[in-house]
């Protein structure tokens, strides 16, 4: 285990323990010498990591700690950049190139032993088929889909036929080297997947749906269930 997992476990062994834990207990668990594991603590006090006690007598980690939101374990490092590695490959441009942002700034913050899990990963996302050209901006969807704006999409199914509709967005669905806009379809008052490739025309109205969006998705999701998974 490297050293600065083993700095995020004690600090996860501390935060679970209701009593005192000495630093014999936490050697154990984390199957080090003593030694070390007094100077893994020295470590995290010098980072100003609100822990309490001394050795002998046990550690306390004061209630209300939150963990640096980038101390990160190698395991969700690499993570992290596979599932950027596959955005990267999969999503719209501009969230393609956000995902490449995000891997260059993890590798400027991260600690520089940590630094190979990113730049050598042992996981790489590989996706022999690109995205579909899509004719509408991606950000403006995903903008929508925030603030719960209803859309006007013209539609083109897989007949050629074309329709107009006034949807609802939730969320953008990832399947099978597709991308999907699921949504609630007034004309339908039914859920619906929209191919986004099959998009012809994307307008945000200035409308907002009624409901919680986290609530229309938890529906759709037991809908889906029902159906066996199908659209």
């Amino acid at each position: 285990m490297r050293r600065t997992e083993r700095l995020f476990q004690i600090i996860q062994v501390l935060r679970a323990a209701r009593a005192p834990v000495t630093g014999r207990e936490l050697a154990t668990e984390l199957e080090v010498s003593l030694r070390t594991l007094y100077r893994d603590m020295a470590e995290l006090i010098a980072q100003r990591v609100p822990i309490t006690g001394e050795a002998g007598m046990g550690y306390v980690l004061d209630e209300g700690y939150d963990m640096p939101p980038l101390m990160l374990t190698p395991d969700e490092l690499e993570a992290a950049v596979l599932g950027a590695g596959m955005v990267a490959a999969q999503a719209d441009p501009s969230l393609a190139l956000a995902a490449r942002d995000l891997v260059a700034k993890l590798t400027e913050v991260i600690p520089e032993e940590l630094r190979p899990v990113v730049l050598d990963a042992g996981s790489r996302a590989i996706v022999t088929r690109g995205p579909k050209e899509e004719q509408f901006d991606g950000a403006r969807l995903r903008v929508a889909i925030r603030e719960r704006s209803k859309l006007r999409v013209a539609y083109r199914d897989r007949d050629e036929s074309e329709s107009s509709r006034v949807i609802w967005p939730l969320l953008i669905a990832y399947l099978d080297g597709e991308r999907y806009i699921v949504a609630w379809c007034e004309q339908r008052q039914d859920y619906r997947h929209f191919r986004t490739d099959r998009v012809v025309a994307l307008d945000v109205l200035n409308e907002a749906y009624p409901g919680r969006r986290a609530a229309l998705i938890k529906v759709w999701e037991e809908v889906m269930a029902k159906r066996g998974g199908g659209g």
